[in-house]
């Protein structure tokens, strides 16, 4: 089964660590990774199923929004597996190997 691929872009760390925090609390979801994308703009990435992602970015979204501000929340139910190669955001061909 594709796993969904979840982010949420913060303006501060502090509000990507209660994002992140909030996530993975709400839904059976897995912190794969954070971006710092310049400018005090950071980015949490999760995956997990669809429904849990989307639950889970809808809990990170709010908690962010308490602490600071939320730039950007989308989500990929099924990212084509190119992505996952070029941008292994917590999976690569080393994770299709072990399926």
């Amino acid at each position: 089964m594709a796993e969904a691929l979840g982010m949420i872009e913060c303006r501060s760390f502090p509000a990507m660590v209660e994002a992140a925090d909030a996530m993975v609390k709400a839904a059976k979801v897995e912190l794969v990774s954070y971006e710092k994308t310049g400018g005090g703009y950071v980015t949490a990435v999760i995956r997990g199923d669809v429904a849990a992602v989307k639950a889970a970015c809808e809990a990170g979204q709010n908690g962010a929004s308490r602490v600071g501000e939320v730039v950007a929340v989308h989500i990929i139910a099924r990212p084509h597996s190119n992505v996952d190669s070029v941008i292994p955001l917590g999976r690569g061909p080393e994770h299709e190997a072990k399926k």
